[in-house]
């Protein structure tokens, strides 16, 4: 039997990009048949919304899309980076907050960009967050995340 591929998500929260990011990923996964082969999870660099679901309008955009987030944000663990096998970053500053965290040269080697697996927003540098914006900033999020998340599981998969 195959090793399951176990990938984390991250964002500064863990309430809305992040979150999102798994619940697309989760989703994609299932239509696939795939369910059996991934370990799929997310977490914050920060705690501060730690036990939270996702932001209530990130649900509710989400779920017009027909993404069920149901995740509880916590924070990134060291165990996350013997964990994981990919560990995704929504930005920049997810990155570098990562890549200091990191336990080895090994551990830096799993993090990643999440619009490095972009097709469609291929000029897109970095998942913007939502949190502070309207409307449109959450269905941008969603839009690069379906993308990317297309994307991503191509890259992992076959």
């Amino acid at each position: 039997m195959k090793e399951k591929k176990k990938i984390l998500f991250v964002c500064l929260g863990n309430i809305c990009r992040s979150s999102s990011a798994e619940g697309v990923m989760r989703h994609l996964i299932e239509e696939a048949g795939r369910e059996d082969e991934f370990v799929i999870d997310s977490a914050g660099i920060l705690s501060y919304h730690q036990g939270e679901l996702p932001d209530s309008r990130m649900r509710a955009h989400a779920a017009r899309r027909g993404y069920n987030l149901t995740h509880r944000s916590r924070p990134v663990r060291t165990d996350d980076f013997y964990e994981f096998d990919l560990i995704i970053g929504m930005d920049d500053r997810n990155i570098d907050d990562l890549k200091e965290r990191a336990p080895s040269v090994e551990a830096c080697g799993k993090i990643h960009r999440m619009t490095e697996y972009c097709t469609k927003f291929a000029h897109a540098d970095y998942v913007p967050d939502p949190y502070y914006g309207g409307a449109e900033g959450f269905e941008y999020v969603l839009d690069i995340l379906e993308d990317a998340c297309a994307g991503l599981l191509g890259a992992v998969g076959e």
